[in-house]
């Protein structure tokens, strides 16, 4: 089994990342299908295209039924290409698929799919050390024809890539806004799955929160209005400071947001330095005490948050994102490039190298 080192050759072009929207920069994506006569997936093909057919009438477009994971591939400093915590990922989009009712994909399926996705479109991940990545894009559909309210006779996993900078820039900090008139879940309703139903209606909020001037949402309990539940694209977590201790890292305990595998990441992290860790209901008035507040994910990766706006009561909190601030954003920063990267690592095989195609059983047609 051979790895992918050959160096990107999209960078070796001169190519930017992230590359224009009309650019059409992959060679193509995975696709995977469940039949109710077979009750499996069926064995990854490339499609050479980055569309999708798909029957009008199908679940996914008509109710909904799709579910989504975010991932990226980076290389690591002998060119290798590497996929982070691949397994996590696949756990989480098991649950949102069964959030939604579509057949599980197992963690073998999930991973060759996604492997499989990122070496036939190696030649785009961006050069090591870049502020860029491959974003890669697990998808789960409904794609039978049915309308009736009930599962369809067919399902489609795809995998999608494309070459894309980080989310909200590489580390510097950001302003977020608390959103008190729009609820982002139900309690005990789906927030805890990655489906399109919980992104879809918070893009007007957050469209309407960058014209003024904030980078990133803030979404409290729809239940009390008291409690930090998450970003609208990232998880939160809270910072305390201790003198000659390090620091103890606080993540909201609820059963209405993301696990963010970036978050978990940063706990297991700082567990490893000997700093504590919090996982508990976490109070909006506790905002003001924390020193350090990040907001953590795939595309974002680790961003400190310099300031968080509430209209009602109208304040904005200021966290110090000076030269003398920002202390533990700059370790958990490096210490998360690191782990993807494969530079550090905990004894886990959080860091995952791709192989040739080949290797996972696919012969180039």
């Amino acid at each position: 089994m051979s790895d992918i080192t050959t160096t990107s050759e999209a960078a070796s072009q001169g190519l930017s990342f992230p590359p224009e929207p009309t650019r059409h920069l992959i060679n193509g994506h995975i696709q995977s299908t469940w039949k109710a006569e077979t009750q499996e997936w069926s064995e990854p093909r490339f499609v050479k295209s980055s569309t999708l057919e798909i029957n009008g009438l199908s679940s996914a477009l008509n109710y909904g039924m799709q579910a989504y994971e975010g991932m990226k591939a980076v290389r690591d400093s002998s060119d290798q290409i590497r996929l982070f915590r691949p397994d996590k990922h696949a756990a989480r989009m098991r649950h949102s698929c069964a959030c939604v009712s579509i057949p599980p994909i197992s963690d073998e399926h999930f991973i060759r799919c996604v492997s499989l996705a990122v070496s036939l479109n190696a030649e785009f991940v961006p050069p090591n050390g870049a502020p860029a990545m491959l974003y890669v894009r697990p998808l789960a559909l409904g794609t039978g024809a049915q309308v009736n309210i009930v599962p369809p006779s067919e399902f489609t996993f795809c995998v999608f890539v494309l070459p894309s900078a980080t989310l909200l820039g590489v580390s510097d900090p950001v302003a977020a806004l608390v959103l008190d008139d729009f609820d982002r879940a139900a309690p005990r309703g789906t927030g805890s799955a990655k489906v399109g139903g919980n992104y879809a209606p918070v893009m007007r909020w957050q469209r309407s929160a960058k014209e003024e001037g904030f980078a990133i949402t803030l979404h409290l309990d729809s239940q009390t209005r008291s409690q930090v539940e998450e970003f609208s694209a990232a998880g939160f977590i809270g910072v305390y400071k201790k003198p000659g201790l390090g620091y103890t890292l606080v993540v909201p305990d609820s059963d209405s947001v993301i696990k963010s595998v970036t978050s978990d990441t940063c706990l297991e992290l700082a567990r490893n330095m000997g700093w504590e860790v919090e996982i508990r209901p976490v109070k909006y008035d506790e905002l003001r005490k924390f020193d350090e507040v990040l907001a953590v994910g795939t595309a974002a990766n680790v961003v400190p948050i310099k300031s968080i706006t509430r209209k009602t009561p109208s304040e904005t909190i200021v966290y110090d994102c000076g030269a003398e601030g920002n202390t533990c954003f700059k370790v958990l920063f490096k210490k998360v490039l690191d782990a993807q990267t494969g530079v550090y690592t905990n004894g886990e095989n959080w860091s995952v190298v791709v192989k040739d195609p080949s290797s996972y059983g696919f012969t180039k047609s």
